[in-house]
């Protein structure tokens, strides 16, 4: 996939550069703000290849894209200015008109969608330091655990600077005023006037000493303020001194009105929401789990749950745990359960493997290519996922289990779930055990409308023709193809590529080779029709019109085409054995890439089958692929 050519068709699909006022990415979203969503043509990006679905959420115009959304996120920084901070991606949206409780979670998710990446890697490494140090692996007064917590811990404990950071840039504030307020309130004599426990006042003004360390809401409101101050100061102070007179007044006023009344009222807030939702755990843990299991799902959907995640690190911070996430994780299990009964009783090849794929990455905690792309449109499912979920989070709600870190919620992040001494994380393991199974069983028994794949149009032709193209239940005008090896090395099944895409056959079917040296020749006489600008990929079609996907390595293109020599441009004449690529393949390994290298028939569909002529060891220029056309008896004759 060219990302820069499928970012052009998301920036035009959204309107065009202008009608951007900014965008963010989450794990696998591209959330937009626009000027004006009348403008943007979400039936056509709902069509294009990369896209698996468009919503518009929470204030948002949402191009959901899947595990690649940094590559495209960052294509579009390249085709546009919408990320330059000084053009319309950074500005702060003023004349949306978004209102009330929509515009709220817009402005949330705008701020921590930034940081969830980082924040899930710090949650994981802090669970695991508590798995070491309760099994006695670590020891918690040596320094490697003093090291390593200070790793996990760091992002947590200077959580304000961080959210500085990214308020500044949604509110179009002076980031580095904004991260000098949070210092602020992390300065080590302002802990220690907490600390100490004295008397503290602003020019005989008292002033009410909070923690700040881990906290949300008080940072997010001084920032907020200081943009608009900024913006009064930047228009009525002349430009000679504005630079420096803004940012002093804007230090001045904000650090003390931040101590005694954002700050004061920020966690108070905090603390009363989280009250809230614990005394409804406290009440009922079954009843209160079994809602968040069941509904999770929807308040994703809807761009809610953002919401809910300030009042989890809220909790943590204050209370080291937090009562109510786990309970969520019993959602994103049944989602992945619900996808997989889907793969099991579907008879569609296309959604089965697109239902195999999104199974696997909705156990890892990115349910959104499971819930959109199967789940939700063939509905039963989804209804399936919902019932699973409840019971899943009645089960962890009753024990109990807390999460003592942040993290999204999947096989990876189990760890943050497993506090002093084990406790409640059996129920949590039960949960989402029962959550998967569940859904999984539902989905298989109450079934659901399967799509009638395009070939089965087709089918009465079987009965009068045994060739192999009729016997797939289609037949196809392609002729017989053979495709040659395009490079030396032993030869692997597509699925033990450690890449779903590749070894789910989603892209295709093929082969892949460890590479023995480090050419690419063509594969056979053709035209090359992809000519990726990393170098790390290419596509030539065959003069019968077969056409083949060679891609060096698995995520090689995050190189940036180090390590690589192309010797062909898109449109190029080929004759099999042609020189068409050259790599090191031990530098690719010691950068960290699988140099494993697949070798698809991307337009499989077109074809009855494609069988490999290979096992073991194979040479450059050796017969690899036998491609099956439509009129393979016909072809078979003529030899």
């Amino acid at each position: 996939m060219s990302y820069e050519k499928l970012a052009k068709e998301i920036v035009e699909g959204v309107g065009g550069e202008k009608n951007v006022d900014s965008l963010v990415h989450c794990a696998t979203r591209l959330r937009f703000v626009l000027k004006d969503n009348a403008k943007a043509d979400k039936a056509k990006l709902e069509k294009t290849d990369g896209i698996i679905t468009v919503k518009e959420n929470g204030g948002q115009f949402q191009v959901v894209i899947g595990n690649t959304v940094p590559e495209v996120y960052a294509a579009i920084g390249k085709v546009s200015g919408i990320l330059d901070e000084s053009g319309s991606g950074s500005k702060e949206k003023e004349k949306s008109g978004k209102k009330g409780f929509g515009s709220v979670i817009e402005v949330i998710s705008s701020i921590f969608a930034p940081l969830m990446g980082v924040m899930a890697g710090a949650g994981i490494l802090k669970g695991l330091l508590l798995i070491a140090s309760n099994f006695g692996w670590l020891d918690k007064a040596g320094s490697t655990y003093t090291i390593l917590y200070a790793a996990a811990d760091a992002l947590f404990y200077f959580l304000p600077v961080l959210l500085a950071v990214t308020t500044a840039r949604k509110f179009g504030g002076n980031t580095f005023t904004a991260v000098t307020i949070a210092g602020a309130l992390l300065y080590p004599s302002i802990i220690e006037l907490k600390n100490a426990g004295t008397a503290a006042d602003f020019f005989g003004i008292p002033v009410i000493m909070m923690s700040y360390s881990s906290t949300v809401i008080p940072i997010i409101l001084a920032v907020i303020v200081m943009s608009k101050l900024e913006k009064f100061c930047n228009r009525v102070i002349h430009e000679s001194v504005k630079n420096f007179v803004t940012p002093l007044i804007s230090l001045v006023v904000m650090v003390p009105l931040t101590l005694m009344v954002f700050g004061p009222f920020g966690v108070y807030v905090g603390n009363g929401i989280a009250s809230v939702l614990l005394a409804a755990f406290s009440f009922s843990p079954l009843i209160a789990g079994a809602i968040l299991g069941a509904t999770w799902q929807m308040l994703v959907i809807f761009g809610v749950h953002w919401g809910l995640i300030p009042v989890f690190i809220n909790n943590i911070a204050v209370y080291g745990k937090d009562g109510i996430k786990p309970a969520a994780t019993a959602s994103v299990f049944a989602q992945a359960g619900a996808s997989l009964g889907v793969m099991l009783r579907t008879k569609n090849k296309k959604l089965r493997t697109l239902a195999g794929s999104t199974t696997l990455s909705a156990l890892f905690g990115i349910t959104e290519p499971a819930v959109y792309g199967v789940t939700l449109p063939l509905k039963r499912p989804f209804i399936a996922g919902i019932i699973g979920g409840a019971v899943g989070g009645a089960i962890i709600g009753q024990a109990g289990t807390q999460a003592f870190a942040s993290g999204a919620p999947g096989l990876l992040t189990l760890p943050i779930f497993y506090g002093p001494g084990g406790q409640g994380f059996p129920g949590l393991i039960m949960g989402i055990t029962a959550s998967f199974l569940i859904s999984a069983v539902l989905t298989y028994i109450l079934g659901f409308k399967d799509p009638v794949e395009e070939e089965d149009t087709a089918k009465p032709a079987a009965d009068k023709d045994n060739t192999p193209a009729n016997a797939a239940g289609k037949v196809s005008d392609k002729a017989s193809d053979k495709a040659f090896s395009p490079l030396s090395g032993t030869v692997v099944p597509l699925s033990e590529v450690p890449d779903p895409a590749f070894a789910s056959e989603a892209m295709g079917k093929g082969v892949a080779i460890e590479p023995a040296s480090g050419r690419i020749v063509a594969p056979f006489d053709g035209t090359v029709t992809v000519a990726f600008k990393k170098k790390h990929a290419l596509a030539v079609v065959s003069d019968k019109g077969a056409e083949i996907l060679v891609h060096v390595g698995i995520d090689t293109v995050k190189l940036d085409g180090q390590h690589f020599t192309s010797h062909i441009q898109e449109g190029d004449r080929v004759k099999a054995g042609q020189l068409l690529l050259e790599f090191d393949a031990e530098k690719i390994k010691a950068a960290g890439y699988h140099t494993v290298t697949p070798i698809i028939v991307t337009n499989s569909h077109d074809y009855a089958d494609v069988l490999p002529l290979q096992q073991g060891q194979v040479r450059e220029g050796d017969e690899l692929l036998q491609i099956i056309g439509g009129n393979e008896t016909e072809d078979s004759d003529k030899k």
